[in-house]
């Protein structure tokens, strides 16, 4: 395991994604969510959850009827998702296994919908991330779906100002990095400044998916502007203001000019 591996999995080892889309995450997942039910052919369509985790998207989409392949590189978020079975009595996961994005299980063209919502910005060298890329439009049925997450370039730019965290010389000197070339690095490991990682330009992200032969049908904003408020419990807590705030990120989710302010990115592509 080379370094950059090491360091992510010793983040993810300490737990921090069990809970972290129902918590101070829950706006990406709603939005993603909200995305998936815009664009997924409907059940039973056949889903590879690639990177998915302790299965935060997996869980729900196999309760929609959903036939959900979840992998992950971490053993860890296997065992988290078979262990969140019994919160879905309904449902059923086709499989659950450990994997690499970059060598999938699956036979040619199998797949209807691919999600590779962690990898992008987990595999930070350009190489790796265009063999993922081709590894979903491989598995891929013709017509098939690719919904592919990225952070954004400047997120810890924001983050760093609504957290303070720039006013720190090590912070800054991390943001100097994320924005001249998009490599996310916390030698100081602190646990609030991510892990390695790669932060995408919303241009590259296009230009990635197009290298890979998919045809792209939208780049979309996940939390938008939204994404750096610091009173979202208020907004999600009441019914009208969380619609208020859905239909305002909705709004301006592909406005090109913002699409570097939201925290993540969606691309959604197809495959011909």
């Amino acid at each position: 395991m080379d370094q950059a591996s090491t360091e992510m999995a010793a983040h993810y080892e300490s737990g921090i994604e069990a809970d972290r889309l129902s918590t101070w995450g829950q706006l990406e997942f709603i939005r993603t969510m909200e995305v998936l039910h815009r664009y997924l052919l409907g059940p039973p369509a056949t889903v590879a959850d690639v990177g998915g985790g302790p299965g935060a998207y997996a869980w729900p989409l196999a309760g929609e009827g959903y036939t959900v392949h979840l992998l992950d590189p971490m053993a860890l978020h296997i065992e988290q998702a078979q262990a969140a079975s019994p919160a879905f009595s309904d449902a059923e996961l086709a499989s659950a296994r450990v994997g690499d994005a970059r060598q999938l299980p699956w036979s040619d063209e199998t797949i209807d919908v691919a999600l590779l919502l962690g990898p992008l910005y987990h595999l930070t060298e350009l190489e790796d991330r265009l063999a993922a890329l081709s590894e979903a439009r491989r598995i891929l049925r013709p017509g098939g779906l690719l919904v592919a997450a990225a952070i954004s370039r400047f997120a810890s730019t924001y983050d760093g100002l609504g957290r303070g965290f720039v006013a720190e010389p090590e912070f800054r000197a991390i943001v100097e990095r994320d924005v001249r070339d998009g490599q996310h690095r916390n030698p100081q490991r602190h646990p609030d400044w991510f892990t390695t990682a790669y932060f995408h330009h919303p241009d590259e992200l296009e230009d990635e998916i197009r290298q890979s032969g998919l045809d792209i049908d939208a780049l979309l904003a996940v939390e938008g502007p939204a994404g750096w408020l610091e009173n979202l419990d208020w907004w999600l807590s009441d019914t009208a203001r969380r619609e208020a705030l859905m239909e305002t990120i909705a709004r301006v989710e592909s406005e090109r000019s913002l699409l570097g302010a939201s925290p993540h990115l969606l691309v959604i592509a197809r495959k011909q």
